[in-house]
């Protein structure tokens, strides 16, 4: 496997030139611009557009926290970026004009803002919000008394976005829940019809994933709908295994596609939210099936059944009894406390107490340029420091460079558009519709996405009086500089993912070795939470590899040794997870067990050896007991995951 070597323009072709297909739902962006648009037109209407543009700038920077999720947690993740974003608006109206109090501020906030990247996107999302509005605010000091009232304009236009994201919750209090269910099926169904390679990573890992999260964290699992999404999530876990077993009953391209159709059926029902005849009717053709012993003989008949009937309840409308069936999340998909975690990341090991660092120095040097020397609109310095600096170095130049160009691509367009004339009715309209380009592209391509953003707020900087033509330069140089300074600012103090890539593989051969274990006992529950803790790890894993390509200094050898390590764990979750399918009493026997065993003990040895405990000598990879070929493929692939770590130990233990 060649690892192509680090070049600028790849980076920036990959991320200029990328569309991917929006992931986010029409009704989805449209809701979000409504929150935008609705206080603007009943400001116009009851002639206070003042207070309607407050609240529709508090509406625009909690747009992104309305990410799919249980309602009662997506309501939780806007409300919080809501009163983040009014507690540092409020700080900025009544501190603006004290330029020393500004810094102090803006240093403080960025690095608790900064910190919060050790929480996971939606905590991030919060800390960028309230920077993005402390420095706005800064610019427009005001009494104390009205920036308690403006702030509380902030915090009801954030309201107003997660009213309108949670208004189906009574109808539809599972339908995030059911959306991704029906996704998991509807990619099983693609899995089943054309398996992927041994080397690549096990599918659905990051969507079974997030529904173990979704669903097993939800303390209020009441009742049957509640219950069968439950079982629908089980089931497809125990498909997913069956459809990567390359042993399987799944072993004519028949079988797999009326598999295939049940699965896309119940895929149906599940989106639709109504009883699918369809589903009952397929399960019944592949029952009668001539192969369908054999497929019973694999016990993959009755996860498929399980997934069918309880596809019909999950789409209910009501409950259809009340049941206490409460499930708490897995201890291998909880982490600590949040103060546990805070105080293990305060220290200069930690990547995101660097990247705290980083960013209250640039924050606060930000607003200190930008009031020392009295710019000209200068909030927009520390606004672009604040959304453009991350935490990795790839993230940094690319959302660097794509800031730039699209916010030159919104600030030419927007003003070209405002000098056009048309009226307040207009902009608003307009805004709107930047609003909606903004959320719902803001996954696929930033630099449009950056554009649609830029636009919308020199619209809503406009209906306060300030002129679009004349601050256009100004909005441009502080971009320009803003840019410049984060990736300068990250490469004098940088956190180089080529120091962090071995440990993360490391943690994920040890979820690994902690499975394989696992597989030895009778313990259902701990087998599930070792296995939700290895896809975790994994996960983890590939999002530091895909961070390590971005990075210009990584040696190609350490790019290469990195991804090939990747691989072979892949071949060997596989065959493990194959080795899942056979009933306890197989994998259990005395010598099953003590070879699994042995397995785990040489995969533990390779994740010790990959955290730099260099005397490990690598224990020889067990031979296969028997001529099963799932048992010979898991143990080829620790042999060559030895063969990558430590070549000369691995050649020589394989010539014995």
């Amino acid at each position: 496997m060649n690892a192509p070597r680090w070049s600028l323009q790849r980076v920036l072709d990959s991320s200029l030139l990328r569309f991917n297909r929006p992931d986010v739902p029409l009704i989805v962006a449209t809701r979000n611009a409504a929150g935008v648009v609705l206080p603007l037109l009943l400001g116009l209407v009851f002639d206070k557009l003042g207070v309607g543009i407050w609240m529709a700038l508090g509406a625009l920077v909690v747009m992104f926290s309305d990410q799919p999720g249980p309602y009662r947690q997506r309501l939780l993740h806007i409300a919080l970026a809501a009163l983040g974003a009014a507690l540092a608006g409020w700080a900025g109206f009544v501190f603006g004009a004290q330029r020393d109090i500004m810094i102090v501020l803006a240093l403080l906030l960025g690095f608790g803002g900064g910190l919060l990247v050790q929480f996971g996107a939606a905590a991030s999302r919060i800390g960028m919000t309230s920077m993005i509005l402390l420095v706005i605010a800064g610019a427009t000091p005001m009494p104390l008394r009205q920036a308690m009232l403006d702030g509380l304009l902030l915090l009801a236009g954030g309201l107003l976005q997660a009213l309108l994201a949670v208004a189906a919750w009574p109808l539809g209090r599972c339908r995030p829940q059911r959306l991704l269910l029906a996704q998991i099926y509807r990619e099983l169904a693609q899995l089943t019809r054309q398996r992927p390679g041994d080397d690549d990573a096990p599918p659905l890992s990051e969507r079974m994933l997030d529904a173990q999260t979704m669903l097993l964290g939800e303390r209020d699992a009441h009742g049957r709908a509640s219950e069968a999404l439950l079982v629908l999530l089980d089931a497809a876990e125990q498909l997913r295994l069956h459809v990567l077993a390359r042993d399987s009953a799944l072993n004519t391209s028949a079988l797999r596609q009326e598999t295939a159709v049940v699965l896309d059926a119940i895929a149906a029902a599940l989106q639709t939210g109504t009883p699918s005849a369809a589903a009952t009717e397929a399960l019944q053709r592949l029952q009668q099936h001539d192969a369908a012993a054999g497929m019973a003989q694999a016990a993959m008949l009755a996860p498929l059944a399980r997934a069918v009937r309880n596809a019909n309840w999950a789409g209910s409308a009501g409950e259809l009894r009340a049941a206490a069936a409460e499930r708490s999340l897995p201890p291998a998909l909880r982490g600590d406390s949040p103060w546990v975690q805070l105080r293990a990341n305060l220290n200069m090991k930690s990547a995101a107490f660097r990247h705290a660092l980083r960013m209250a120095v640039a924050l606060a040097l930000g607003v200190a340029v930008e009031r020392y020397l009295g710019l000209a609109h200068g909030y927009w310095l520390p606004m672009t420091l604040a959304i453009v600096l991350r935490a990795d170095f790839a993230a940094t130049l690319s959302f660097g460079v794509q800031r730039a160009l699209g916010t030159v691509l919104g600030l030419l367009l927007t003003t070209l558009l405002l000098n056009l004339g048309g009226g307040m009715l207009l902009s608003i309209l307009l805004l709107g519709a930047l609003a909606f380009l903004f959320r719902w592209l803001g996954n696929s391509n930033y630099l449009l996405a950056v554009a649609a953003l830029t636009g919308a707020v020199v619209i809503l900087l406009a209906m306060a009086g300030e002129s679009a033509a004349q601050s256009m330069h100004d909005r441009l140089v502080a971009t320009l500089l803003a840019c410049g300074a984060a990736l300068g600012g990250y490469l004098l103090w940088p956190t180089w993912e080529r120091t962090r890539i071995q440990p993360a593989l490391a943690a994920m051969l040890r979820a690994y070795a902690d499975y394989l274990a696992a597989l030895t006992g009778a313990d259902a529950r701990r087998l599930a939470h070792m296995r939700a803790a290895s896809r975790l790890a994994r996960v983890n894993a590939l999002a530091s590899l895909e961070r390590l390509r971005g990075e210009p200094f990584a040696t190609a050898e350490l790019r290469m040794r990195a991804e090939r390590v990747f691989a072979h764990a892949n071949r060997l979750v596989r065959s493990a997870m194959s080795l899942e399918l056979l009933p306890v009493e197989q994998r259990a026997t005395p010598a099953a067990a003590a070879w699994l065993r042995q397995c785990a003990e040489s995969v533990g040895a390779c994740a010790r050896h990959l955290d730099g405990a260099r005397d490990v000598v690598l224990p020889a990879p067990p031979a296969a007991p028997g001529e099963r070929l799932t048992l010979q493929r898991l143990a080829d692939a620790v042999h060559a995951l030895q063969t990558v770590l430590q070549p000369a130990v691995a050649a020589g233990a394989g010539t014995d």
